[in-house]
């Protein structure tokens, strides 16, 4: 049975990766930057928090990746709702540019 600390596998990995592509050039950076780092180490629940990410628009997304805006400052309803989740709020520490190393 897969918990939420589970490795995540090479097809669910290769369908994030699918799933994680934005119009914006610069959320594509960011988000390439983020699986360089991080997917070897990408667990279910983490996985979760950035599907969750990839429901916002991507200006939305930009917004939260440069800090200039917080989740709690969206104000489309279904956008705060899916940045703010616990998972989500995870991975945007992990995709902001300066985290600190896993």
């Amino acid at each position: 049975m897969e918990t939420t600390d589970d490795l995540l596998d090479e097809r669910s990995l290769s369908k994030l990766r699918w799933r994680c592509r934005r119009g914006l050039l610069e959320n594509d950076l960011l988000i390439e930057k983020f699986f360089l780092r991080y997917e070897a180490t990408l667990s279910v629940r983490q996985a979760k928090g950035l599907n969750d990410l990839m429901d916002l628009s991507d200006n939305d997304l930009l917004d939260l990746l440069l800090r200039r805006k917080e989740p709690d400052q969206l104000s489309d309803v279904l956008a705060l709702e899916s940045a703010s989740t616990s998972e989500a709020l995870e991975v945007l520490s992990m995709l902001r540019p300066g985290a600190p190393a896993p």
